[in-house]
Order: structure tokens, then C-alpha cells, then sequence
């Protein structure tokens, strides 16, 4: 208010040989270029300040009842948090009504997409899918020995570093990660996934030849493990890793006493 009636008084000054109706008219008449019809019709936002109504709102004092910017952000800051806080207080306690109890999943497929937020990258369309030997219909330890042997470097002991499953699950037979992106779609890619894998346990299935006789080759983990250089290549570490159940029982501390 202060500015505004400051710039009236410079105007006023500025004009202070013509009277005011020609102040008037010379700060509300439109320019020539811009004196159409609807220029014309427009609504004038500010209604015209004398000088005498602009040294009164200069005289008026000010009485310490506002606050500063940061003030007004602060308080914006405060509203959003007390209008949080009632939904938290009074509308949260009615999703009770649509509780339902957790099932765990039953699928043993693990499909893994990437996503790079709205951005278009050729490889959005791939589609990952990780499971676990133990969690396919195989119908004895021959197919799972043949499954292993189909899947060739595609199977590991240990489950993948992206797959998104635990190392601390169980995985006594490993798992299998099969990904492709040779289609258009992504969801292409995964029916070509889903039927390999079918085909994969099918053929596994198959006990017109078993090869019990072939060894399980593993040189994909040996070459993966000598990149890593982390020592598990050496001796049997890749299938026997230490763990605490390799340590004498007396050196364990005892379990906890269960109530």
C-alpha cells in the first residue's frame, strides 16, 4: 500500500501544472495503438488515488499487526501440518473397515521391469524373471538335475544380486533368471519368458533320458567369481560358503531360552 500510494504522489508531482481531471485522463486513456473495442471494455483494476488520499495513507501508522514474509510461509507451513494431523485424527481410524488379513503370495515367479521415470529407454520393454528350482512342479532329483544342465549359465546356486530376493532365504537348489527384450511389448517379452520356462520344466520332466551321467557344468560361477575377486573361486566356496553352522557348537554362544 505503501509503494502504491508512493507512485501516486510521484505522479502527482510529475503533473502537478495540469488539474486533475486531466491527471485522470491522461493515466486512464489507453494508447492509441491499443484503443480498440476491447481494449476500451476492459475493467480498470485500480480505481484512481488522489495526492491528498496518497499523504494519508503515508500518514497512517502502523500498528504491528501483520508479520514479514518468512512469517506467512511459516504459518502456510503450520496450516498444512494441523490439516494432516485431522485426516490422521479422524479419517485414518475409518480404513479399520477394508482391513484384510495378509496372504502370502503364492506365485514363485519373481518378475523384475525397469522404469526410468516417464523417460522412453529401449529398456523399459525387457522383463527378468528369477525362481527358485525348489519352487518348480519337478517330479524327482533326475529333473532337477536336467533342469539344471538345460539352464546352463541361466542357473545359479545363490539367487541374483538384482533379483530382489533375499540371500538368507533358502535356495538348496538355486535359481533359474531367464530375461528378454527381442519383442516390441514388454509384455511379449514375458509370455516369451513364461513359455520358455514351461518348456524348460516339461523337457525337465521327461524321464525318456535323464543324463544322469553328465556333470553339472559350473564354469559361468567360477568365471563370475574370479571377477569378483572376493576368494570364492578357491576350494569348493562356491557351493559351501562358511557359515555360523560350520563353527563348533561350543564356540557358539547358547541359543535363547524361549518362554
Amino acid at each position: 500500500m505503501a509503494f502504491r500510494a508512493a507512485t501516486h504522489l510521484v505522479r502527482a508531482a510529475h503533473h502537478s501544472s495540469r488539474s486533475n481531471a486531466l491527471v485522470y485522463t491522461s493515466l486512464l486513456t489507453p494508447r492509441l495503438f491499443h484503443s480498440t473495442p476491447s481494449v476500451a471494455k476492459r475493467q480498470k483494476l485500480e480505481d484512481p488515488v488522489t495526492a491528498d488520499e496518497a499523504l494519508d495513507l503515508l500518514d497512517d501508522p502502523f500498528d504491528d499487526d501483520d508479520t514479514a514474509s518468512a512469517g506467512h510461509l511459516m504459518l502456510r507451513e503450520h496450516r498444512q501440518t494441523l490439516y494432516y494431523m485431522r485426516l490422521i485424527e479422524h479419517e485414518m481410524p475409518k480404513l479399520v473397515a477394508y482391513r484384510k488379513p495378509f496372504k502370502p503370495p503364492t506365485n514363485p515367479l519373481v518378475v523384475r521391469s525397469l522404469e526410468y521415470g516417464g523417460v522412453n529407454h529401449p529398456v523399459l520393454k525387457k522383463r527378468v524373471v528369477v525362481v527358485a528350482v525348489d519352487d518348480l512342479p519337478l517330479h524327482n532329483d533326475a529333473a532337477i538335475h536336467k533342469l539344471k544342465l538345460l539352464a546352463g549359465p541361466r542357473w545359479t546356486p545363490r539367487p541374483p544380486a538384482d533379483s530382489g530376493i533375499n540371500e538368507l532365504s533358502s535356495w538348496k537348489h538355486g535359481y533359474v533368471k531367464i530375461s528378454c527384450e527381442d519383442f516390441p511389448q514388454p509384455m511379449q517379452n514375458l509370455k516369451w519368458v513364461s513359455d520358455t520356462l514351461d518348456r524348460l520344466v516339461k523337457e525337465a520332466n521327461n524321464s525318456s533320458d535323464t543324463f544322469k551321467d553328465v556333470p553339472l557344468d559350473v564354469r559361468h560361477l567360477y568365471s563370475k567369481a574370479r571377477k569378483a575377486k572376493k576368494g570364492e573361486h578357491l576350494r569348493t566356496r562356491i557351493y559351501d560358503r562358511p557359515t555360523i553352522r560350520d563353527f563348533p557348537q561350543e564356540w557358539l554362544p547358547d541359543p535363547p531360552v524361549q518362554a
